[in-house]
């Protein structure tokens, strides 16, 4: 048999026992398999030298002074960077318990003493070619996760591009400039970012929400791609029914992100824009549209967008000034909006564009 093959080649093997007559015997047997022993006299020097250089195999004793092979297998399966390397019991007992037990521990062999050479070269050839089949198993699926997570940020920025391109049109149906949604997605972030160092919101408030706030703002009339065109031009007061069509907007704008739905990694910024398309009129207490939420039970980011939304429309294309604007909004603090937020909202209104 040849025992000298790629999985083998100069492959270490850590042996371990206190004797050192056989420690010698399995450094002969090991060596003529082309690989290269390293020598341990028991399970405490064992684990010292596989923080420094971990080997490809280990072949230990069970009976030993202070640390016994169990011991030092389970230590060793029981470490995520250690768990997947072969352990081989050597023992002069034979009992189908002890092996039982070995076996329990991790182990992937049991191999009894007096020392027969063929049987260790043939016992060691096979596990360690099964560690390489499973190295190389492992890392083929790393380069074929790496490629699917590839694939699925390629779809997720496709669709985010769709989403987009949407809410163009639906500004464009509504006559939006490209600044007040810049303008309003800025805003938010700056508002967000005001909420992260309160104490009340803090722990409600991430970087990566602040980020997602930033991009799903502009997409919060999404929805308004489905009304009539007819009644998003309207200029007279909408009748009772065609108000009604109107606020269907905020439903068809979540609907539409969740048919676009790709991964758990995408559903970070589609729940989050789904929340700001679904509820950004819902009011604070409770008299919004379309599901009647109040206070907390509306979502933060459309609490967050619904504040700066009025902002922005009446801050833009030479409307108000910001303590004017911030005066308006006062009296419908606590009616339309969260006063926390609004507070905030005040406070850094310098910094608002």
């Amino acid at each position: 048999m040849v025992y000298g093959d790629q999985a083998m080649h100069n492959e270490k093997i850590l042996i371990v026992d206190d004797v050192e007559s056989n420690r010698f015997i399995l450094q002969e047997i090991i060596e003529s398999m082309g690989c290269k022993p390293v020598l341990a006299r028991g399970g405490e020097e064992a684990l010292e030298m596989m923080h420094k250089s971990p080997p490809q195999l280990i072949l230990t004793d069970i009976s030993m002074p202070g640390m016994d092979g169990y011991e030092l297998c389970r230590i060793l399966k029981g470490n995520e960077t250690t768990k997947h390397i072969p352990v081989i019991f050597i023992s002069a007992f034979d009992n189908p318990q002890a092996i039982v037990e070995g076996l329990s521990y991790g182990g992937e062999d049991y191999i009894t003493k007096p020392f027969v050479a063929e049987v260790i070269k043939a016992r060691v050839g096979v596990h360690l070619r099964l560690n390489e089949a499973q190295r190389e198993l492992m890392e083929m699926n790393r380069h074929l996760k790496a490629s699917v997570d590839e694939q699925l940020k390629q779809i997720e920025s496709e669709k985010k591009s769709i989403l987009f391109a949407l809410a163009n049109i639906a500004a464009q149906n509504l006559d939006y400039q490209k600044e007040h949604s810049r303008r309003l997605g800025r805003n938010c972030r700056i508002l967000a970012q005001g909420m992260q160092l309160s104490p009340v919101f803090e722990d409600r408030v991430s970087d990566t929400f602040i980020d997602t706030a930033e991009l799903a703002a502009p997409l919060c009339d999404i929805g308004k791609i489905g009304i009539p065109k007819e009644i998003l031009e309207k200029e007279e007061p909408l009748t009772k029914e065609e108000a009604a069509v109107l606020q269907t907007h905020t439903k068809i704008g979540s609907r539409l992100l969740h048919d676009l739905y790709v991964s758990n990694d995408y559903n970070d910024f589609i729940g989050i824009s789904a929340d700001m398309i679904r509820h950004h009129h819902e009011n604070w207490d409770g008299s919004g549209y379309p599901d009647g939420l109040k206070g907390d039970e509306i979502p933060l980011a459309a609490q967050i967008v619904s504040v700066m939304e009025q902002y922005t429309a009446l801050t833009g294309n030479g409307g108000f000034g910001r303590t004017e604007a911030l005066d308006a909004m006062k009296k419908e603090a606590g009616i339309r909006w969260n006063p926390d937020i609004f507070e905030i909202c005040s406070k850094i209104s310098r910094q608002l564009c």
